[in-house]
């Protein structure tokens, strides 16, 4: 699996601790992680706002498997990511989220709170919730006896978000097109994009806004 990184800019100064327990989960399952920002007050500047650009871009060009975000609330975060189509990101504040929203939901995007209850022992928190979501088999239902209505249900989710959203890419030509310029600048964004990206078109689209 390969797993993209992104946090905003009051939150850089977190970036280092997030990825280092994320990279030592992923090795330990054989997962890929690609840190696409903010490291640190003078990186690429990014909001909540650019995060949910760049992490459907990845996930719908097939770039990542999964994109792990935040803010300092993670709700930002979460509704940007969300308003995306082929974006399905769960809410996480501790271990028992992430294991539930992996078995429950078998969504691909994570929103956490780098700020708010990010104190003592926050490190193991991280670390212990990263392990939950990326360890074992995800959509097995909990409990397990309620597993085919759980799976049945979120089927039907992804329907009805295909069935209310715009296609993806009119979505992203329909946004301000400095904002997505902002959103795809980071050299790692784009390292991690135009390398693995598997939708022609969309590479195309982000091609042409650089170039503008």
């Amino acid at each position: 699996m390969k797993i993209a990184l992104m946090n905003e800019f009051s939150q850089a100064s977190k970036n280092a601790i997030v990825l280092k327990e994320l990279q030592e989960v992923a090795v330990e399952q054989g997962h890929e992680v690609f840190n696409t920002g903010m490291c640190d007050d003078n990186d690429h500047y990014l909001t909540y706002i650019h995060l949910g650009i760049m992490g459907s871009l990845l996930l719908n060009s097939k770039a990542v498997d999964f994109v792990v975000s935040g803010c300092g609330t993670g709700q930002g975060a979460l509704m940007s990511l969300n308003a995306y189509p082929g974006v399905f990101c769960g809410y996480c504040i501790d271990p028992a989220d992430a294991y539930l929203f992996a078995q429950i939901n078998n969504g691909n995007a994570l929103a956490i709170p780098f700020a708010k209850g990010f104190g003592w022992g926050a490190e193991l928190n991280i670390r212990y919730m990263f392990e939950k979501a990326f360890t074992g088999v995800k959509g097995q239902g909990y409990p397990p006896e309620r597993k085919e209505s759980q799976v049945r249900n979120a089927g039907i989710l992804t329907q009805v978000k295909d069935a209310v959203a715009k296609d993806y890419l009119e979505a992203l030509k329909a946004l301000d097109p400095e904002l997505v310029k902002t959103a795809v600048s980071g050299e790692r964004f784009q390292a991690c994009f135009f390398e693995y990206c598997q939708v022609p078109e969309l590479a195309e689209f982000v091609r042409g806004v650089l170039d503008a």
